[in-house]
């Protein structure tokens, strides 16, 4: 595991484990942090003040704002129909496929083990449920939970705002 020379890192970023990372041709903003086995791919862009907790995969495509959670082993997925080779049987190269865009908006929190479909936008500090499936765009301040994720609620009628 690495952090390739190719990596933008913003200034009082803390990389937890630095040998337990794969970080390449990703931009980090400044003081965000970084767990354990944390895989962040090319073109993925993490805002300033974030957390991003071990076990996480952000693939190209993700786009993170400034001040998002993402909890442990949170999985992002940049494909609508993933295919290992084409109609000829051949391995897919990068030209054979395209990569769909995900927006996580500021200060949103993804609980552990959720799983994010491409394509799909998460609102401003939107709550999405430990374990959730989000199949479809969020909006702003939504709790959602379940699989697929549905609206619970609004994070700015709870105790806690």
């Amino acid at each position: 595991m690495a952090i390739n020379n190719d990596v933008q890192i913003g200034k009082n970023v803390k990389i937890f484990h630095p040998d337990l990372v794969n970080l390449y041709g990703c931009t980090i903003g400044d003081e965000t942090k970084i767990g354990a086995f944390v895989e962040i791919q090319k073109n993925v862009v993490v805002g300033s003040r974030c957390k991003v907790s071990s076990h996480s995969f952000l693939c190209e495509g993700v786009v993170i704002e400034d001040e998002v959670f993402i909890g442990h082993g949170v999985m992002f997925t940049n494909d609508i129909y993933p295919q290992a080779t084409n109609e000829d049987g051949s391995l897919q190269a990068d030209t054979d496929w395209q990569v769909v865009e995900t927006r996580i908006k500021q200060s949103a929190s993804i609980g552990s083990n959720a799983t994010i479909l491409p394509g799909l936008t998460i609102g401003k500090k939107a709550l999405i449920g430990a374990g959730a499936v989000v199949t479809r765009d969020i909006p702003d301040y939504a709790i959602v939970v379940g699989v697929p994720a549905r609206v619970i609620g609004d994070v700015r009628n709870t105790s806690q705002n």
